[in-house]
């Protein structure tokens, strides 16, 4: 058995990256583990698959890690 997690994530710029997201969430523990983590899980960003850490993550995006974290930035 798994936990879901669901959560909205409030920031205060136009747009964050996802690995200054994945940072900012605690999903990682520094930037330096954003390649590796990106490279071996699943993410997606509004249903697409994403494999770039500096995809631009706006207000209202939907991110799901793993189909277990789910995530919405908002303003």
């Amino acid at each position: 058995m798994f936990n879901v997690i669901y959560k909205k994530i409030k920031i205060e710029t136009e747009y964050i990256t996802l690995g200054q997201f994945l940072k900012f969430t605690n999903v990682i523990t520094n930037g330096g583990e954003a390649k590796n983590y990106i490279a071996f899980n699943e993410i997606f960003v509004n249903d697409e698959l994403i494999k770039a850490r500096g995809k631009k993550l706006f207000p209202s995006d939907k991110i799901n890690i793993n189909n277990s974290l789910f995530f919405e930035i908002t303003k």
